[in-house]
């Protein structure tokens, strides 16, 4: 394992899996017998190819270094038969990354990061049928006079991501300082993002919090899935309050405490109330409402309007990796959630002006 491995960007599992947190191990080896005590990092160093002890430093940090299946600092003193992997939280990189002159709507831009409004459609990593055209396609070409950039452009710096048909605010790091600092505010939750979601169905009450464990779907890789008894998956919480109602729907902002793949999308589906046009989740059928057709050819407009589910990630906060300061980003929704909302509003107004007469 080269130094460049611990800088692989994220591939996309499959048409919009996209995983913040599920851990692929990179690399892995066991301790001998014999082995005395040492500094994680200088063993590393002895067993990594062309690898710094300061990079090996870094993803520790950001907990990407595991020694018998739990994250350890750089300082662990490793013992006799220790299995240390490294793990990112996406597969390793299968083909280079080609550099692609795609427009971005860049909302901030400084010498150590950028932050992108990301649209829905765009996939962030190339893999499994999407090797182009990625956010990472269009980073690399925004990114190549960049030292850290211009020999290898897999080092797009995404240290967290959205799904494909999720919109929204993403953070990109622009060097190795950057990546490794926000890769720790990540990983301890330190960041703030919150989303706006649409989903099915009256909620009860105006605000609540959904804890339950997310792991994969047994019976459906394409799925994630809640344990509610804490048997499997990882812990897991999301907090959400009403923006709007509108009867059969309500538009939410959700607050997540963790950033599981899929956790809203799969959290809400868990409550009763899947996001509007999920296809994934069984948003993408009437699930609340009435059975007269002209309901039936409103609810088909508004999934043509928006070929998507209704999940945008209007912001988010974090501390700069370089100044200290305390950085927020809030994007508007798009133009297709947007005209939803507004059919939504008419809807709902006309249905209540109906039940008055």
């Amino acid at each position: 394992m080269t130094d460049d491995a611990l800088y692989t960007e994220p591939d996309e599992l499959s048409d919009e899996l996209s995983d913040e947190e599920a851990l692929y191990e990179h690399f892995s080896l066991t301790a001998d017998k014999g082995q005395s005590p040492l500094r994680l990092d200088k063993f590393l160093v002895c067993h990594l190819e062309k690898c710094s002890r300061s990079r090996i430093q870094a993803a520790a940090d950001s907990g990407s270094i595991l020694v018998n299946g739990q994250a350890v600092k750089s300082s662990y003193k490793v013992k006799p038969l220790d299995r240390i992997s490294i793990v990112m939280p996406y597969p390793r990189r299968e083909t280079e990354i080609v550099p692609e002159n795609i427009p971005l709507d860049i909302m901030y831009e400084d010498e150590h990061l950028l932050v992108v409004n990301k649209p829905a459609g765009m996939v962030v990593h190339p893999g499994h049928g999407n090797w182009s055209g990625t956010l990472v396609n269009a980073l690399a070409w925004h990114l190549r006079d960049m030292p850290a950039f211009g020999d290898d452009n897999s080092r797009a710096g995404l240290v967290h991501r959205i799904d494909k048909n999720t919109s929204g605010i993403l953070v990109v790091a622009k060097n190795e300082q950057a990546s490794a600092r926000l890769a720790k505010q990540f990983f301890d939750h330190t960041t703030e993002r919150r989303y706006t979601a649409l989903v099915w169905g009256d909620m009860p009450g105006d605000e609540g919090t959904i804890t339950g464990n997310i792991g994969r779907n047994p019976k459906d890789r394409l799925q994630m899935w809640v344990f509610a008894d804490g048997s499997d998956g990882k812990y897991a919480v999301t907090h959400w309050r009403v923006l709007k109602r509108y009867g059969y729907v309500t538009l939410v902002e959700c607050r997540l405490e963790t950033g599981r793949t899929h956790q809203i999308r799969v959290h809400m589906q868990w409550q009763g109330h899947p996001l509007f046009n999920d296809e994934r989740y069984g948003g993408d059928r009437i699930l609340k409402g009435t059975t007269f057709n002209k309901y039936r050819q409103f609810i088909d407009n508004c999934f043509e309007l928006m070929p998507r589910h209704a999940l945008h990630a209007r912001s988010l906060g974090f501390v700069h990796p370089a100044t200290g300061e305390k950085m927020h980003f809030e994007s508007e929704l798009p133009s297709d959630f947007a005209a939803v909302l507004t059919k939504w509003e008419t809807y709902s107004s006309f249905a209540a002006t109906a039940e008055d007469e």
